[in-house]
């Protein structure tokens, strides 16, 4: 046998549906010998930059479309569907110019990534780049700083501010200061003699041009700006300011291109409808879901619709796999994975500060250690621990958070947030029990229960988190440092730098 003949048995051809209007071939030189491989293979060739799963058409079931979740199951010259995990993936808006909404491209403003760990200048036009070119040039020979042109600094100014609203519509003062340092280290020649750090100047420049840029968008449409707008000609002025509290990246998008109120009301009412089934279609809430959600954002960012309303109009939003959907949607991270794998890599130092604690909270976290240990390397039970003790290392009481009760008990503790977990009798009803054998948890928001049956408290924990994001609220009072820990630490959504309490915590854990 020939080596060309060898390659002809070994490599793979997929027949790919990107989207309706976007069906490919694909060649793969060798059979992929994982499912992460292929994904990595399909993300290459097609280009694809937002997150994904697959479905392939299964022989079976008269070639149906089935989730792939083993390579194994992967046919011979198969047909795979790429379904999307983000809304209406579309180009950055980085490269090009602010337009009018009417168009495609400038529909959604849809945002699929975080504020970067290292801001990356954009390219200036080509003149603009030239001149620098130029300056930098003269800075290195002699350190002559450049005396910028008005009609430069706009642009340079004006696709810096395009480059940021890319990431978000209210940046931080950090994040000025990220930009202004960056754009001077990359083009040296802009450094501002004088100024105690070479770009102060800039920085006040772009918050200025900041402002600019969004009334701009203001009177282009775009909702995350435009409900900020405040008392303009004879309005109301609004009753709050409406901005993300969390660290959003998507939090009030536009509609999609093609879609208004009323498409969207149509597919809402079919998840309510595929909702009261006993076996839903799990690929159709995901399309309706991802289709709908600014929809959804607008009725829970800009009306302020109650939990409970939501809950009757969004019943599928109250799903695991929906919450874990929804918070890829609003921040691009992958809630459940991202919290229980950091979770998971301080356990053994959370654990061993418990044990160096002394006085009335080295007590409590005493009898949290007594009662795992009688569970062995049990990973929920110290999961359970952790989240139980997490509070009270950093001086919060969860008493009025952390509710037990007895499943023959049918009154609900009267808390605004929290968890409940519900015991059989006979089981230990101490404040300081874990309750880590015949119990499950349910998920109180607004004084009623919005999920129940939750198999244990961490996963009722991570939810809980989903949820309040998913339905924009506040942290509980009670906790805010615990749920601030768990943004900034876990899940790296915010800012390095934190409040003393926390950056003590974290320095202890890395320890």
């Amino acid at each position: 046998m020939t080596g060309s003949q060898n390659a002809m048995e070994t490599r793979t051809i997929l027949r790919v549906i990107v989207n309706e209007n976007d069906i490919r071939k694909i060649t793969l030189h060798s059979k992929p010998q994982t499912l992460e491989t292929l994904m990595e293979h399909l993300e290459e060739k097609l280009g694809l930059p937002y997150k994904f799963s697959l479905q392939y058409e299964d022989a079976d079931f008269n070639n149906a479309l089935i989730n792939l979740t083993d390579i194994a199951d992967l046919p011979e010259r198969p047909t795979l569907k790429v379904i999307s995990l983000v809304p209406s993936p579309t180009a950055s808006t980085a490269d090009t110019d602010i337009v009018s909404l009417s168009s495609e491209e400038g529909s959604s403003h849809v945002r699929q990534a975080q504020w970067p760990e290292t801001f990356e200048v954009p390219n200036f036009p080509v003149d603009i780049e030239f001149r620098l070119r130029q300056g930098n040039l003269l800075y290195m020979r002699d350190q002559t700083y450049m005396q910028v042109p008005r009609d430069m600094k706009h642009e340079i100014l004006e696709k810096l501010a395009e480059c940021m609203y890319s990431f978000k519509a209210y940046p931080s003062d950090d994040d000025f200061n990220d930009v202004a340092s960056s754009l001077v280290k990359k083009h040296p020649c802009l450094t501002e003699p004088g100024s105690s750090t070479g770009w102060n100047g800039w920085k006040n420049s772009l918050k200025f041009k900041m402002g600019n840029y969004r009334t701009k968008l203001r009177r282009a449409g775009c909702t995350d700006v435009l409900i900020n707008v405040g008392k303009r000609g004879g309005q109301d002025p609004l009753r709050s300011v409406k901005r993300p509290k969390h660290f959003e990246i998507n939090f009030l998008p536009n509609y999609p291109a093609g879609e208004d109120e009323c498409s969207m009301e149509s597919k809402r009412l079919q998840l309510v409808e595929e909702m009261k089934k006993c076996h839903p279609s799990s690929t159709l809430i995901s399309q309706n879901m991802d289709s709908t959600f600014s929809l959804r954002r607008k009725e829970i960012v800009e009306i302020e619709s109650p939990v409970k309303e939501t809950l009757q109009r969004w019943p599928s939003l109250f799903t695991e796999r929906q919450i874990n959907a929804e918070f890829v949607r609003i921040t691009s991270k992958n809630l459940k994975q991202d919290f229980f794998t950091a979770l998971d890599q301080h356990t053994a130092r959370f654990l061993k500060i418990f044990e160096t604690k002394k006085g009335a909270v080295g007590k409590r976290l005493s009898e949290f250690l007594d009662q795992i240990k009688l569970k062995g390397t049990d990973i929920t039970a110290n999961r359970t621990a952790v989240l139980r003790g997490l509070p009270l290392l950093l001086g919060e009481e969860t008493s009025d958070f952390f509710k037990a009760t007895l499943d023959c008990d049918c009154d609900i503790p009267q808390i605004s947030i929290g968890i409940l977990t519900v015991i059989t009798e006979g089981s230990q009803d101490s404040s300081q029990a874990l309750h880590l054998e015949n119990s499950h948890t349910a998920i109180i928001l607004e004084g009623a229960i919005v999920m129940d049956n939750i198999e244990n408290l961490p996963d009722a924990m991570w939810l809980l988190f989903g949820l309040i994001y998913a339905l924009n609220l506040e942290y509980p009072p009670q906790l805010k440092n615990t749920f601030d820990f768990i943004q900034r630490v876990f899940l790296s959504l915010g800012h390095k730098s934190l409040k003393p309490k926390l950056q003590s915590l974290k320095n202890m854990l890395l320890m």
